[in-house]
């Protein structure tokens, strides 16, 4: 017998965590942070329901926090068991996690100088220390390599999505379960750059977890590049500033190529850029070491112009010392930090000095979960709340979802005709409950599949 247990990205888009059981073992798949809306920020304060020390093995799809972030915290309950991923999973773990913890310090910190915590003393939800002992954990699988899991077998798709990120297939018992993570683009631009391969076409599996993000969204198919002239234009004659928060794993990195590029082709002004966030300091190293992961146009642009460390007019910011200086910038200038959902980092203390300034643009370039401050911004909100005040919002706010990592409905269809035959059934993940429900329908539709929504802590059995 074996069983899945959701323990997270069940209802909502982060948090990803499923807990496999059989043999008498427990495999977890993937151990995320919640964010977004605080009734499921506030998870992430509680112990799993399960003890940290029974799980057997650990098994992340990719490096995003939402997939990866809560591992030092079970590592703070007991978890001591191996940590299996791809090499360039490792790499970037190894940067996510350090970078995660400093900023839980940090914020805490903060906020006990500054007094608007709620308790009597803030504290981080792990430390620094404890990220980088749970690092000691990782073992690493290449992809389409067959792997021993107790009884059953492992191995690694390439699953499009960022650097690394890998569908999970596990066989026992003579079954197959596919464990999707994130489903990357499957169309794409053959003159963008910045994107992975494209998803493997998988073609059995008897159980399928599939994510559902955008289970009820089309991504744009206009050019983002002509926005983005557009706003540097406007920002070199207003004289403000472009910030745009994103994430330092894949999304930093494809602006930053794409921003040069524009440039050095003279179709957007030359103003200085500021990626301000330690960890993309480093993901900008493993994005050029595992180059081979991603596609021609990538590998073309990283050849014509090299490292983006050594470029100049573009600085990037390590210490608080290095961040706060960009305050003192005289002059039109673009800003990109972390986080990209403004749960937290450096690009909250941005906002803070530019929302109320009408020549500065706030331009989100990733997708922002319900109820995070991402979200009410482009929803028109007249405010936001950050460091326990309001403050009022007279900036520009632009959002483009070209850049999107996660497949739409229209794709995820295109990547399920490869099936031979039908999963046993599909289990909806990492969705918003309108977005797994159009996707149910969709799929039931089309293929007249078994699709069930997954639920918070429900478990099923498998035959």
């Amino acid at each position: 017998m074996i069983s899945i247990q959701f323990l997270g990205a069940a209802g909502t888009v982060t948090g990803s965590k499923h807990l496999t059981r059989f043999d008498g073992k427990e495999m977890l798949v993937d151990c995320g942070l919640f964010q977004g809306a605080k009734e499921w920020r506030e998870r992430n304060w509680q112990p799993l329901p399960v003890p940290a020390k029974s799980i057997d093995w650990l098994v992340l799809t990719h490096a995003h926090l939402d997939h990866v972030g809560f591992l030092p915290r079970i590592y703070s309950e007991g978890f001591r068991n191996p940590v299996i991923c791809t090499p360039a999973t490792d790499d970037l773990t190894r940067i996510v996690l350090p970078d995660s913890g400093h900023l839980q310090e940090e914020e805490a910190e903060f906020a006990n100088k500054k007094g608007y915590s709620k308790h009597k003393q803030a504290l981080p939800l792990y430390t620094y220390e404890q990220a980088v002992q749970s690092l000691n954990l990782l073992t690493t699988r290449p992809f389409h390599e067959t792997f021993s899991v107790g009884s059953g077998t492992g191995r690694y798709l390439r699953a499009g999505h960022i650097l690394g990120s890998g569908f999970f297939e596990f066989s026992y018992g003579g079954r197959k379960i596919l464990f999707s993570g994130d489903l990357g683009r499957i169309r794409r631009d053959p003159e963008d750059q910045g994107d992975p391969q494209i998803p493997e076409p998988v073609f059995e599996a008897d159980y399928l977890l599939l994510e559902s993000t955008y289970g009820n969204r089309l991504h744009s198919k206009d050019d983002p590049r002509p926005k983005i002239s557009e706003i540097l234009y406007r920002t070199q004659q207003s004289g403000g500033s472009v910030v745009i928060p994103a994430f330092a794993v894949e999304r930093t990195e494809k602006l930053i190529f794409m921003i040069k590029k524009l440039m050095e082709t003279g179709k957007a002004p030359r103003l200085p850029v500021f990626i301000d966030s330690p960890m993309a300091v480093e993901a900008v190293k493993a994005f050029v070491k595992h180059c081979e992961e991603y596609d021609a146009a990538t590998r073309r642009v990283v050849a014509k112009y090299g490292d983006p460390s050594d470029w100049p007019g573009f600085t990037f910011c390590k210490t608080r010392e290095e961040s706060m200086a960009i305050n003192d910038v005289k002059g039109p200038h673009v800003i990109i930090s972390a986080s990209g959902m403004l749960t937290g980092g450096r690009v909250l203390h941005h906002l803070a000095r530019r929302l109320g300034d009408p020549r500065c643009t706030v331009l989100f370039v990733g997708f922002q979960a319900p109820g995070s401050r991402g979200q009410l911004m482009q929803a028109g909100g007249k405010s936001v709340r950050m460091f326990g005040k309001e403050f009022g919002i007279q900036c520009h706010v632009e959002t483009l979802d070209q850049f999107s990592d996660h497949a739409d409905y229209e794709e995820i269809i295109e990547w399920l005709k490869n099936f031979k035959h039908p999963p046993r059934r599909t289990f909806l993940v990492h969705g918003e409950p309108a977005g797994a429900e159009a996707l149910r329908e969709l799929i039931v539709k089309t293929f007249k599949w078994d699709v069930h929504i997954a639920k918070y802590l429900e478990t099923v059995e498998l035959e």
